[in-house]
């Protein structure tokens, strides 16, 4: 992607994405969690049925966020409508609430992001990686909506 990014910026999950997290969904119920992921179940916007999807909780100078890496997807998209949600690893879970940060409070945030996982959602980020600028990760950051965690 070059240019200007969209604050409304989606990436549709590819056959292999999905199968990878039904995999990485069924570790993380059965309480493996793997490089920090957790399960995130929210309230759908419209049926009111909890939904779940593994994302990664990355956790950084003692506050805890959640990262989209394909942008405005249908969990960020239910996080926003719901105002709540639920963490889970096994039997272990968590209700939230949430912050969105702005998006000149995203790029330490990105950067931290990038460089723990990068080797699995790199490819959402169009060549852009930790060691990118500042200035960098300012321009992308609309694309990527970030939640700190409370």
């Amino acid at each position: 992607m070059t240019g200007t990014y969209n604050a409304a910026r989606y990436i549709k999950p590819a056959a292999a994405t999905n199968a990878f997290n039904e995999f990485v969904l069924k570790l993380t119920k059965l309480g493996v969690s793997v490089l920090g992921s957790r399960v995130l179940s929210v309230r759908g916007r419209k049926s009111g049925e909890l939904r779940s999807v593994p994302v990664n909780l990355l956790k950084l100078d003692g506050e805890r966020y959640l990262v989209a890496p394909r942008g405005v997807t249908q969990w960020v998209r239910n996080l926003r409508v719901a105002g709540e949600g639920q963490l889970s690893v096994g039997r272990r879970t968590e209700t939230f609430t949430y912050t969105e940060l702005a998006d000149d409070e995203k790029p330490e945030i990105l950067r931290a992001y990038l460089k723990r996982w990068k080797f699995e959602v790199g490819v959402f980020f169009d060549g852009v990686d930790a060691k990118a600028s500042d200035e960098k990760l300012l321009e992308i950051a609309p694309g990527y909506p970030i939640f700190k965690i409370a």
